[in-house]
């Protein structure tokens, strides 16, 4: 096959999957862990330095005679989010050596879990796991336009999460809502957090496809960097392996590289099995006896967990009500549902899904158009004041139009609601004998349109509300409006 990839680049165009062909996606997803130091020493763990080679010391360089030794919050951070899963937590453990060579790994090895891992089992977004072990992660390869290469080793030795699950998945839309997921669960755990554009967290696929009862040939692409890169890779290679059948040829098992540019994989080397990897316990590092530590009690650690992203979603849906898409704007975004539980705490359950959708589009929308806002904390509209306005437009005192108007110049500005409400005249007008003189007005510059009306156009009463509205600056309540002008028609 060359190192050329598959696809257009070969000149030829994908048919669509034959649908006696079942994909089976097995995904390994990796994920630096936040903690001060290192995994196996004192160098600083700062994923955002950007100088070369200073978070190093001779244990992370690899230097040889330097003796590691184990983060222990490391380890708590992995059982934890095994609880969180549900898996079962090990109760003995060790470190293994995963023997291979390349040049970001000067060691020759890379100190991972192998037999012995930390968490086995458990389930996220429906799709089951088989494991997550801990182990250390890389240095950085840096390559130039002149083929020069340099290593960045502050990198090197940072922990790092591996959490392999069951070849259950069936399409590259499932497999991006687990690792979405995923990300989202490492972020609520506070251990974690998982920006894929900055390398944090990288997906690999193991894909293949079978017809009928017999099993497809294993392709695992690699690194992969984005969720966008892990949809459209694995239905790439679903198609790719299924045109490579069907053309009468056989699927190698093999690891593949993407190029999200071409939107093609391409080989990279043949797919390891685990004896190539040579694994055998490290003899530096001791066994971890888990129910030995205390800070690693089971119990103590359940109990420390947040409301994690399922239970939120569940509380949104459930007690308060909401719809899908606002509940899951809240789930991921914790500051915004933060807000809204504040908010909602403070009235009834039908007022509160009113404050949601408020909340979910005007609020959302001032936080994403405000250069100088990141916080909720940092700005004037508090969620008393939110409250007060939702239970302004429930009460009939202010318009939907007049809400809106009201939460951006209180979120910019500050002050009590009801007072800014009447000094800039968005208080709603529900008056008969005052809307009839707007009424009279509306019909008066619409003759056509009453005409309309009068002759049995029903559709023709809305567009002179409308133009009531407009005529009242939006104080008008568009509801004895309609009923006004029905009486003068």
């Amino acid at each position: 096959m060359g190192d050329k990839p598959f696809g257009r680049a070969r000149g030829f165009a994908f048919i669509q999957p034959n649908m006696n062909y079942t994909p089976t996606i097995g995904l390994e997803l990796h994920a630096e862990l936040k903690t001060l130091t290192k995994m196996f020493c004192n160098s600083k763990n700062d994923p955002n330095e950007e100088r070369p080679n200073v978070n190093v010391c001779p244990i992370c360089l690899g230097h040889p005679g330097t003796l590691p030794t184990i983060n222990k919050e490391a380890v708590k951070h992995i059982l934890k989010i095994g609880l969180a899963v549900g898996g079962q937590l090990a109760d003995f453990s060790e470190f293994d050596r995963k023997n291979y060579f390349y040049p970001d790994i000067s060691k020759g090895y890379q100190i991972s879990q192998y037999k012995r891992p930390l968490v086995q089992g458990g389930e996220l977004a429906g799709v089951k796991l088989t494991r997550i072990h801990l182990e250390e992660d890389t240095a950085t390869s840096l390559h130039d336009v002149s083929g020069a290469s340099c290593l960045n080793f502050n990198r090197a030795g940072v922990p790092l999460m591996e959490l392999v699950t069951e070849p259950v998945i069936k399409d590259a839309k499932t497999a991006v809502r687990f690792a979405k997921e995923l990300q989202l669960l490492l972020r609520y755990l506070g251990i974690a957090e998982a920006n894929m554009e900055k390398g944090e967290m990288r997906v690999e696929a193991n894909i293949s496809v079978s017809r009928g009862s017999a099993l497809g040939t294993k392709v695992e692409v690699k690194n992969l960097n984005s969720f966008k890169s892990v949809e459209k890779a694995i239905e790439y290679e679903v198609k790719r392996q299924v045109k490579e059948l069907e053309d009468g040829g056989r699927v190698a098992q093999e690891t593949m590289g993407w190029d999200d540019n071409e939107g093609v994989s391409f080989p990279q080397r043949r797919k390891e099995e685990s004896h190539d990897y040579r694994y055998f316990p490290d003899p530096d590092l001791p066994k971890l006896r888990i129910k030995k530590v205390p800070e690693f009690d089971k119990l103590l650690i359940q109990q420390g967990l947040p409301e994690l992203p399922h239970q939120k979603r569940a509380c949104y849906l459930e007690k308060w009500n909401l719809r899908p898409e606002v509940a899951e704007i809240f789930v991921q975004n914790t500051d915004l549902g933060g807000f809204f539980e504040s908010v909602a705490r403070k009235m009834t359950d039908n007022q509160a899904n009113l404050a949601a959708n408020y909340i979910a589009s005007d609020l959302a929308g001032l936080l994403n158009l405000s250069v100088n806002v990141d916080l909720l904390s940092t700005i004037k509209i508090d969620p008393e004041d939110f409250a007060t306005i939702i239970v302004m437009v429930e009460a009939g005192k202010i318009s939907s139009r007049g809400a809106k108007d009201l939460i951006r110049i209180v979120f910019e500005r500050g002050g009590n609601p009801e007072d800014v409400a009447k000094e800039t005249g968005l208080i709603q007008e529900s008056g008969e004998s005052a809307l009839a003189r707007v009424a009279e007005e509306t019909i008066k510059q619409n003759p056509k349109v009453a005409s309309d009306y009068q002759n049995g156009k029903e559709a023709a009463l809305q567009f002179l509300v409308g133009q009531g509205m407009k005529i009242s600056r939006g104080s008008a309540n568009p509801e004895i409006l309609r009923l006004v002008l029905k009486k003068k028609l």
